[in-house]
C-alpha cells in the first residue's frame, strides 16, 4: 500500500537544517571591536584621574607662539596624600602649602630634545611682584604666575604644565621597581633620609625622593638639578621601556599611579603626557641634551637671602636657540 503524504506527515525525506558557519572575518571583527572599546574606555578612565588646573591662562602680552613643542615640569614638595607615618619615613616635614622644589623646562623639534634645568633660587622679574626668587612666583600665585614668569624671563611659550608632589613622585618610582643610578661618592644625608654607598644602584622611591632632594653638595642647589635631570630622564626611560609596558604588573600599576599623581593644565591629555614622555626617552641614553640656565653669579639679598644670577650672554643664546626650534650652541651644552 503506497504511503500518502499530508500536510500533517512528518517530511522524512527532507535534509535536516545545517548549523550556520561563523566566519572568521566576523568573530575577528566582534573581537577587535571588544578590545578597542575596552582600550577607550581604558584610556577615558585614566585620562579622568589626572588632576587639572588652568596653568596656561593667557594674558596681555604674552610670548607668541614658539616652534617645536614646550613643557613646563614641576616636582613640588606638597604632601597631600601623605600620611603622617610617610612623612615621618620620607622626611618630608609637615610644611602646608606647596612650593616648587624642581623647575625644568622640555623642547622638544626640529632642533632636537632638550632638558633644561631652572635652579629654583634664580633671580627674575615676577610679574607685579618686582624681582624675587623665581619659585617665590609658584608660592605667590602658583602655576599660572610660574608659567607667566618663566616665558617672560626666556621668552619662550610653554605649550604644556604638568606637576607632581612628594607622594606622587615615590610611587611612580616604585611601581616602576626602582631606578638604576650611578653615585660617584657616598651619599649621606639625614635630612632627607639619604644614605647611598658609591656606584651604581637601584634606587627605591623613598630612596628617590632623598636623592633629588639632598643639598649635601659644595655647590648646593646647582649640583641637586643636575641629579634630578638625570634622574628624572632615567626614570622617564624605564617607565617608557618595553620591558615596563609589556608587564601588567609593571604597566598597569604605573598608569594607575602616574595618572592620579599628575597634574597638568586644563588643555592637557593622557596623550599629550605620554608623548612628553617618548620624547624624553632618549635623554638617559644621550640623544639630546641635559643642561641648567648657564650660571652668572650668586647675589644676596636681606629679604630673600641669596639668589642665583644668570649668565646673561649665554642664557640668551640658550632661549633664542630653544624659542627658534635649532640645535644649542656648541659653546652653550
Amino acid at each position: 500500500m503506497a504511503h500518502t503524504r499530508t500536510a500533517e506527515s512528518p517530511a522524512y525525506d527532507e535534509e535536516p537544517p545545517r548549523r550556520r558557519r561563523r566566519r572568521p572575518g566576523r568573530v575577528l571583527a566582534v573581537v577587535l571591536a571588544v578590545l578597542l572599546a575596552g582600550s577607550v574606555a581604558g584610556y577615558l578612565s585614566l585620562d579622568g584621574r589626572l588632576q587639572r588646573e588652568g596653568a596656561l591662562a593667557d594674558y596681555e602680552g604674552r610670548v607668541e607662539d614658539t616652534p617645536g613643542t614646550n613643557w613646563l615640569i614641576v616636582g613640588s614638595d606638597s604632601r597631600a596624600g601623605l600620611t603622617k607615618d610617610d612623612r615621618k619615613k620620607l622626611r618630608t616635614g609637615s610644611a602646608q602649602g606647596k612650593r616648587t622644589d624642581s623647575i625644568m623646562l622640555l623642547h622638544y623639534g626640529d632642533g632636537g630634545t632638550t632638558l633644561l634645568s631652572i635652579p629654583r633660587d634664580s633671580y627674575v622679574a615676577i610679574p607685579g611682584h618686582g624681582n624675587n626668587k623665581i619659585n617665590a612666583a609658584y608660592a605667590i600665585g602658583g602655576s599660572d604666575l610660574l608659567v607667566r614668569t618663566v616665558e617672560q624671563a626666556t621668552g619662550i611659550r610653554v605649550d604644556h604644565f604638568a606637576e607632581i608632589g612628594f607622594g606622587g613622585f615615590v610611587g611612580v618610582v616604585d611601581a616602576v621597581g626602582g631606578v638604576n643610578i650611578c653615585v660617584k661618592k657616598p651619599l649621606k644625608d639625614p635630612k632627607a633620609g639619604l644614605d647611598l654607598k658609591a656606584g651604581c644602584q637601584d634606587l627605591n622611591g623613598a630612596q628617590a625622593l632623598g636623592y633629588v632632594r639632598t643639598r649635601q653638595y659644595a655647590n648646593g642647589d646647582l649640583e641637586r638639578i643636575k641629579n634630578q635631570r638625570q634622574f628624572f630622564a632615567a626614570l622617564i626611560d624605564k617607565a617608557t621601556s618595553p620591558a615596563t609596558l609589556l608587564n601588567p604588573f609593571r604597566g598597569i600599576p604605573l598608569a594607575w599611579n602616574s595618572t592620579g599623581n599628575f597634574t597638568v593644565d586644563e588643555g592637557d591629555s593622557l596623550y599629550d603626557l605620554a608623548r612628553m614622555m617618548l620624547a624624553m626617552r632618549g635623554l638617559s641614553g644621550g640623544d639630546g641634551t641635559t643642561l641648567s640656565v648657564p650660571f652668572g653669579s650668586f647675589g644676596s639679598s636681606g629679604s630673600i637671602g641669596s639668589y642665583v644670577v644668570w649668565d646673561k650672554a649665554k642664557s640668551e643664546k640658550l632661549f633664542t636657540a630653544l624659542r627658534n626650534d635649532e640645535p644649542l650652541p656648541g659653546d652653550i651644552k
